[in-house]
């Protein structure tokens, strides 16, 4: 079986990750994977996918470009499979799928988007999707809105939950250097509207500058906008940018607490990540971040840095508490590790190279 998986980039973020784990995954299960990738760079991912075998076709350095439609329509034709992510790759394999037939199955990661905002589009959608053979959603809940934005769908329509290398996580070194006397607070996510990296640095500039410090690992669109805020509130001292990363699990391990903060998710991988290593793990409570951090996790307000900055204050005032919430994380991101999201993804293969 011959897979390829097509994807906007490489760079930090869930469906980047995604991607390489379960290409990297089914590898080891001798399904060839390769991947196709519209905004091509050198990122610690595409290192990764390449280390392992995994061929990466670069199409060039534009999300939106019309002509990778013929590009993909040539490179789909050796493929049992063709397995898309993102927007642009949504719909431009769709559209090549016409001149090129393919068994197409593709990945809804979060549980909202800027389209859904008009009525109009649906009846777009809805042609596109129907395209697939299989659709899948990285949360239930990621699912339930799907299904009421499409209405009826001719696509195969279900969840397997996001995951990553547990293990991995768990047993990585604290980054050599890195700690500080202050609490560390660090969130890893890629610097797109939908994140919300806002509301943690509010938060950090209501807490005392000598006690907490903040990391922010990634990079993107806002970057500049979130430095500008960050002059603006004075905070300079206590937030750390990083940049893209290729030891998230280390930087991780050296922090006290992990924070995801987001106007809306699918199924946050760095949600996870932040739980496998035994930190304890705090999330605005939107859709994507409510199903997997509640019951483990602490969940606050949506963009309430208030709210925030008072859940990081106890964490780092009751040490015992911080611990408790750590342990029972850890528990929860048992429950996603990358072995089990493999199986599944293996089963849609399976059962479409066969129908």
């Amino acid at each position: 079986m011959k897979v390829l998986q097509v994807i906007t980039s490489l760079n930090v973020g869930g469906a980047e990750a995604l991607v390489t784990a379960i290409s990297i995954a089914l590898r080891r299960r001798g399904i060839a994977v390769d991947v196709a990738v519209f905004n091509d760079s050198e990122t610690p991912l595409k290192a990764r996918l390449l280390a392992a075998g995994c061929r990466v076709f670069p199409f060039g350095h534009s999300f939106y470009n019309p002509q990778y439609i013929f590009k993909l329509a040539k490179l789909m034709r050796g493929y049992d499979i063709v397995h898309t992510h993102n927007t642009s790759p949504q719909y431009f394999a769709a559209i090549a799928s016409m001149v090129s037939p393919s068994r197409l199955v593709t990945t809804e990661h979060n549980t909202a988007n800027r389209r859904r905002k008009r009525a109009w589009y649906a009846a777009i959608d809805r042609l596109v999707y129907n395209r697939y053979a299989q659709i899948i959603c990285i949360s239930n809940k990621a699912e339930d809105n799907l299904r009421a934005w499409l209405g009826r769908c001719k696509a195969g329509i279900q969840t397997i939950h996001n995951g990553i290398d547990v293990a991995a996580f768990r047993g990585a070194r604290p980054a050599a250097g890195m700690k500080t006397a202050r609490f560390v607070v660090v969130m890893v996510a890629g610097f797109r509207h939908e994140k919300d990296q806002d509301t943690v640095i509010r938060a950090i500039a209501r807490l005392p500058e000598d006690k907490f410090e903040l990391w922010l690992v990634g990079d993107g669109v806002r970057r500049a906008e979130i430095e500008a805020l960050v002059e603006k509130l004075g905070v300079r001292s206590q937030v750390k940018f990083l940049g893209v990363r290729n030891d998230v699990p280390a930087l991780l391990h050296a922090a006290d607490a992990i924070v995801m903060s987001s106007h809306y998710e699918g199924l946050s991988l760095s949600n996870i990540e932040g739980m496998a290593v035994g930190k304890p793990f705090v999330a605005s409570d939107v859709d994507g971040l409510h199903e997997a951090t509640v019951g483990a996790g602490i969940l606050f307000p949506h963009e309430d840095d208030g709210a925030l900055a008072k859940i990081l204050l106890h964490l780092q005032q009751e040490p015992a508490y911080a611990a408790e919430v750590a342990d029972t994380c850890y528990r929860r991101a048992l429950q996603y590790d990358i072995t089990t999201t493999t199986d599944a993804y293996a089963a849609v293969y399976d059962t479409l190279m066969y129908v």
